[in-house]
C-alpha cells in the first residue's frame, strides 16, 4: 500500500490513508473483508484496480454491514447500529426477554467479595466483557460500566451478581 501512496494509520494498522489536492481515500483491511471509501472517486476507482489485481474482489457497493456493525444511510447522514450483534448476544446468553435498563450500571453500586462467594466460569464472564468491549464501538454509554467489569474478572461470585452487573450494561440495547 505505500508503493501507492497510502499511509498506514498509527492508531489502526489495517487502517491505509491516502490524501492528494484536497481529497481522501482510506482501506481498512480485516482478514478477507476491505473498505475503500473515501471522496475521490478516480482514486478510489484506482485502488480497486490495483488490489483486483492480486486479490479475489467482489465490489457490494455502498457499505451496509462490517464487522458486525450495520450501517445505514439517510437525509441526515450516516448511522452505525450493532443491532443484530446485541440480539445474538442476547440469545447466547438466554437474555432475550430481559427487561431494559436506563443506565448501563446501578448508581454508587459497591462491588464486594463476601466470603461465602464461589467463582463462576471465569472464561465466560470474561469472553462476555469482551463481547461487550467491542459492543462500546456504538455505545460509548457502557465504557465505565465495562471498565468495572474487566477490574471485577479477577473477583467473579456464583450468586449471579457479577452476571447480573455485567448484564444491566447491555440490556439497554434489548427494547
Amino acid at each position: 500500500m505505500k508503493t501507492f501512496g497510502y499511509r498506514q494509520s498509527n492508531s489502526d494498522h489495517t487502517l491505509f490513508i491516502k490524501r492528494n489536492q484536497g481529497k481522501i481515500t482510506a482501506l481498512i483491511v480485516y482478514v478477507d473483508d476491505m473498505i475503500v471509501t473515501g471522496d475521490d472517486p478516480k482514486e478510489m476507482e484506482s485502488l480497486q484496480k490495483c488490489l483486483s489485481k492480486e486479490f479475489e474482489m467482489k465490489d457490494l457497493r455502498q457499505l451496509k454491514y462490517f464487522l458486525g456493525i450495520e450501517v445505514a444511510r439517510s437525509k441526515e447522514g450516516i448511522s452505525l447500529s450493532q443491532r443484530k450483534y446485541v440480539l445474538d448476544l442476547l440469545a447466547e446468553t438466554g437474555m432475550l426477554d430481559c427487561k431494559p435498563v436506563e443506565t448501563p450500571i446501578e448508581m454508587n453500586h459497591n462491588l464486594a467479595i463476601s466470603s461465602n462467594q464461589v467463582p463462576t466460569d471465569k472464561r465466560r464472564y470474561q469472553r462476555l466483557v469482551g463481547r461487550l468491549i467491542y459492543l462500546s464501538h456504538t455505545r460509548p454509554d457502557i465504557v465505565y460500566a465495562l471498565r468495572l467489569h474487566n477490574a471485577w474478572s479477577l473477583c467473579l461470585n456464583s450468586d449471579g451478581s457479577a452476571w447480573k452487573l455485567v448484564g444491566s450494561a447491555w440490556r439497554l440495547d434489548s427494547a
